[in-house]
């Protein structure tokens, strides 16, 4: 099936009334983008920021009356550009969306996968995993520079924790790479189901894996703890990650900007020894083991 496809350049605050308009002007579906390089890093709670320059995209049937259409729009917009409608050409999109995901290596034995690929190196050990609903596919630096952390540590027998799990795909990788038993938390539902279905496509018994919902309570400290959120919640959150981890344990934490990594660090120094931060691009790793 064709399509339609209409741009209309806005600001962050006219960007819902453009949508609205072209809704009404017969669009199936509005999508709004960043029109140029401006990252939205950490909102403030309860918040849905948009980039300053923002680009509304209207999605239409290509047999709608595109007089009919444009008029109306003009109408409401009075843009000062002309507004063309382009032909969006009909592909298959879920195959263009699997494009986009590929093989990726994490540290010297670890390696995420998509189900529809096969793994480069059958004698790695290979996390397959989708994209999907929560969090986590390992193509973000805090998620990549956690897993190659992971990659590092000798997991044998060790107890995992992975505070906000996501899609579990770090509980997960660290019982591949040798934990005995891993837990995952999370206020999201969907997360935790996500992080179930992954661990059953990687052969992960039931038993193995501990999913809780919302924050724990009274668990049983273990061996390493890790934390792929944002600098808000680990601060706020500190005093019981802290307590989740035993004397001598490992800690990862990520999430985390560059400008709020010395804040993290001197926050978690209350317990732990800090190493030297792990940084790729803007973001940052911080490790320690807890006195």
């Amino acid at each position: 099936m064709a399509w339609l496809q209409l741009k209309v350049r806005s600001s962050a605050a006219e960007a819902d009334a453009v949508e609205d308009i072209l809704l009404a002007a017969g669009a199936a579906a509005v999508t709004l983008e960043d029109s140029g390089d401006q990252p939205l890093f950490e909102p403030p709670i309860g918040t849905t920021p948009l980039w300053h320059d923002t680009t509304v995209v209207g999605l239409f049937n290509a047999d709608i009356d595109v007089a009919t259409a444009t008029q109306h729009i003009n109408a409401a917009l009075q843009p000062s550009e002309l507004l063309k409608f382009e032909i969006l050409e009909d592909k298959d999109w879920v195959r263009a969306w699997m494009d986009d995901y590929h093989p990726i290596q994490f540290g010297e034995r670890l390696w995420i996968c998509p189900s529809w690929c096969e793994p480069p190196k059958p004698e790695a050990v290979n996390l397959m995993l989708d994209p999907g609903l929560a969090f986590g596919t390992g193509t973000h630096p805090t998620t990549a520079m956690c897993m190659r952390w992971l990659d590092r540590q000798d997991l044998a027998g060790k107890a995992v924790w992975d505070y906000g799990c996501g899609s579990g795909i770090l509980a997960i990788a660290a019982l591949l790479l040798g934990a005995t038993t891993a837990t995952g938390n999370d206020i999201d539902p969907q997360a935790l189901t996500a992080s179930r279905d992954n661990a059953q496509r990687n052969g992960i018994a039931d038993e193995k894996l501990n999913l809780i919902l919302g924050a724990p309570k009274d668990a049983e400290p273990v061996d390493v703890v890790v934390a792929n959120i944002l600098a808000g919640p680990l601060v706020a959150l500190s005093e019981g990650i802290a307590a989740l981890c035993k004397p001598g344990g490992l800690l990862a934490l990520s999430g985390i900007l560059d400008t709020q990594a010395n804040d993290i660090a001197e926050c978690y120094s209350q317990w732990f020894d800090i190493d030297p931060p792990t940084v790729t691009e803007e973001w940052v790793c911080i490790t320690g083991r807890k006195r």
